[in-house]
């Protein structure tokens, strides 16, 4: 991609301080992997690949269905059906063009993880259970992996940057997770569209400031609550 095409396609973030030429390079050089393209992987994918992430890998091996357009707004009616995957590598291409896609057409379990992220400098986890979530955190330690981390549940969302820099992880703060079967989840009790935008958005915020070396708060857990509209954070 020419200099001159970079600078049209990205000014408005090349005109930020923190950011500039050199910054856009580094977001351009960056591989990003995104685990789920549901309702928190679909803002993910989208900003980062509006931003010009250079590759983004995304894993996913379930398929599109009706009830997930309300949120997983990368997904269309005519995608009904398909993989995830499939449906999030052509909202990218047809986004932008340049990005090199990765899919991962399989579950992320105990025997592909480490080669999966080992591909990748930053892993964004929008999986959506904690089995999934404590095993691909306890494998980014091992391969020292900054973890952008994110929940949702109603109106109740959690977003949180693991294992960057030195700075604590999940089980810091949650040592053992609970059984799935035991607790409510969004096929169960719901979720309002928009809230996995606002904490999506949130978690390719705390992705691009990390590939521009931008500061970022460690060892803190945010907790957003759509409903009163209350942001806290919880230091850990």
């Amino acid at each position: 991609m020419r200099q001159e095409d970079i600078f049209k396609r990205y000014s408005r973030q090349i005109f930020i301080d923190e950011i500039g030429l050199e910054g856009q390079k580094k977001i351009m050089a960056s591989k990003v992997l995104v685990i789920g393209a549901g309702g928190l992987g679909s803002p993910v994918i989208q900003y980062l690949a509006a931003a010009g992430i250079g590759t983004i890998g995304i894993a996913d091996f379930d398929i599109v269905e009706l009830h997930n357009l309300n949120r997983q707004i990368i997904h269309n009616e005519n995608e009904v059906g398909a993989l995830k995957i499939k449906s999030a590598e052509r909202f990218v291409n047809s986004l932008n063009h340049h990005i090199k896609v990765i899919v991962v057409e399989q579950k992320i379990d105990s025997n592909n993880v480490s080669e999966v992220l080992s591909q990748f400098d930053i892993i964004v986890d929008g999986s959506d259970n904690f089995s999934t979530r404590y095993l691909v955190n306890d494998t980014c330690i091992a391969l020292g992996k900054t973890l952008v981390y994110g929940s949702i549940l109603g109106f109740s969302g959690q977003v949180a940057v693991f294992n960057h820099q030195g700075s604590k992880n999940l089980r810091d703060i949650f040592p053992e997770p609970p059984f799935d079967e035991e607790m409510p989840d969004c096929d169960s009790l719901g979720v309002l569209g928009a809230l996995p935008g606002i904490v999506g958005s949130m978690m390719a915020l705390q992705t691009l400031k990390i590939i521009t070396h931008l500061s970022v708060n460690l060892n803190q857990l945010t907790l957003i609550d759509a409903l009163s509209w209350r942001f806290q954070t919880l230091d850990f």
